[in-house]
């Protein structure tokens, strides 16, 4: 008796720290479900926006001859209606650089001659499709050094087949739709699999797929040896 009343604490013992176990995972997954969430949230203005704004811009990826043709630093809202460049993606920039650059569809060459023809003249130039970024990946200082002498040798840079006015600095197709996709599946995957194992393990009607709904029980008839299995159908 000694044995088995041992044997039984041991077993309760064991599921209370199953349950246990199960109850700070799924407090962890249901965490982990809430966060994807809000993170998702936090992506489509930042990052799922800009992307698929970019891909509707249908940016040339080979770079074109760019000239920049005027640089004017500007202090203040009025005067900041535009910029250039921002450092920061969700206020107005009280100080901006508005670069205006002539463009053409020429590929860039390094070394070559500026075209005697332009395709798009005076037209404003972005640092990215945005226009803005944060650091260290976007510094609007070294943006302005870069490409704010008037008159210096053409520089390459991507112009929007659907926007024509529209001419950036940086485009790379790859990282833009890679931008997208990865922010389109890890939050939504991270969601879909902490959902998935609370429903198993607390949704009553997820085990009973697949024909589990029948109990199962063997029986043997009058006029036969040998046991067959019967079914007897759960009522609803």
């Amino acid at each position: 008796m000694g044995s088995l009343s041992r044997v039984s604490r041991d077993e309760a013992h064991e599921s209370s720290l199953v349950e246990k176990a199960k109850f700070y995972t799924s407090l962890c997954l249901g965490t982990v479900a809430v966060v994807s969430v809000f993170v998702f949230l936090f992506l489509i203005p930042f990052v799922v926006d800009p992307a698929v704004s970019t891909i509707v811009a249908d940016y040339d990826p080979e770079p074109v001859t760019c000239a920049t043709t005027e640089h004017v630093y500007a202090e203040g809202l009025h005067n900041c209606s535009w910029a250039s460049c921002r450092e920061g993606c969700t206020s107005a920039a009280p100080r901006c650089h508005q670069i205006l650059v002539n463009y053409s569809r020429r590929a860039f060459a390094a070394g070559a001659d500026p075209p005697a023809d332009w395709d798009v003249v005076n037209t404003r130039f972005f640092v990215n499709a945005e226009g803005c970024g944060y650091p260290p990946k976007v510094n609007c200082t070294v943006f302005a050094k870069q490409y704010g002498e008037v008159g210096k040798q053409p520089f390459p840079c991507y112009y929007s087949r659907t926007y024509p006015e529209m001419v950036v600095a940086q485009y790379s197709w790859e990282d833009n739709l890679r931008q997208l996709i990865l922010s389109l599946l890890i939050p939504n995957l991270i969601f879909g699999v902490s959902v998935g194992v609370l429903c198993y393990w607390y949704c009553p009607g997820c085990g009973n797929g697949c024909g589990q709904s029948a109990n199962k029980f063997p029986c043997k008839e009058d006029d036969h040896e040998h046991h067959e299995t019967c079914y007897e159908e759960e009522d609803y």
